[in-house]
């Protein structure tokens, strides 16, 4: 890799090491010391071809998740299993994976716009904006955006849209993965919510057990509806509404 070369949105790859890093050694802590979080399923991403790899989540923060992943990735680049405690993988981090945002939320300060060059696909939703509800097509571009970082790498992105848990997910998920036919990765996220604050950048709450969780690449038939495609999704990231339904009965219970 040449040391000035960039990445497919222009990006300067050197400078994209360098803050990756740097969030990296400032987030350690956070994950590691002042709570504890478990990883499982790593062996699931062992093996992952480079490119053309959609992991598809549940939403706790706008960011900690995506970096708490980000973590992950550079840890088993180094081939750990299932641990982010050797914060030695920060030295050569992963620099082709990057996650799909909304547009006004990466231009929301200085902190997201750091985070937007380091690896976010920016967007504009295309039903909500500036907390109000709308009704706009797909931008294009969006797409573009899209299919350049999966030939790039790996993309991670959230189908609910949002952070409020057993909301339904956007099908437009669905059709990125008719259109572009990537390995999907279910993730499963808990904790994130209690420690951290809504962006996911401010420490709420110490001693919280944290988790992610990789489970096997789907099995999709990509000749299948968008609507059966969000729904075995939505069932893998535990966000359907028996897994509403299961919680709800189990608070009653107690």
């Amino acid at each position: 890799m040449r040391l000035f070369s960039k990445d497919i949105f222009g990006h300067y790859n050197i400078l994209k090491r360098i803050l990756i890093s740097t969030v990296g050694l400032i987030t350690f802590p956070r994950f590691n010391w002042i709570n504890k979080t478990k990883i499982s399923g790593t062996e699931h991403l062992k093996n992952l071809r480079k490119k053309n790899v959609l992991f598809v989540s549940n939403h706790q923060t706008y960011f900690a998740d995506v970096i708490a992943m980000q973590h992950v990735f550079c840890s088993v680049k180094y081939g750990f299993k299932d641990s982010i405690r050797n914060p030695i993988y920060l030295l050569n981090p992963m620099t082709t994976s990057s996650f799909i945002a909304a547009k006004e939320t990466m231009k929301a300060g200085l902190l997201p716009k750091i985070f937007a060059y380091a690896g976010s696909i920016s967007i504009k939703r295309t039903w909500r904006e500036s907390g109000k509800d709308i009704n706009r097509q797909v931008e294009m571009s969006d797409i573009t955006k899209i299919e350049n970082a999966l030939n790039q790498g790996w993309v991670i992105t959230f189908p609910q849209g949002t952070t409020t848990p057993y909301v339904e997910g956007r099908r437009g998920t669905a059709h990125i993965i008719k259109e572009f036919k990537p390995i999907v990765i279910p993730v499963v996220i808990d904790g994130f919510r209690r420690a951290f604050d809504k962006k996911g950048l401010r420490l709420k709450k110490k001693g919280v057990n944290l988790s992610v969780t990789f489970k096997a690449p789907l099995n999709i038939d990509f000749k299948d509806s968008a609507d059966s495609i969000m729904e075995k999704i939505m069932f893998e990231i535990e966000q359907s509404k028996i897994f509403a339904f299961e919680k709800k009965e189990v608070a009653i219970s107690t």
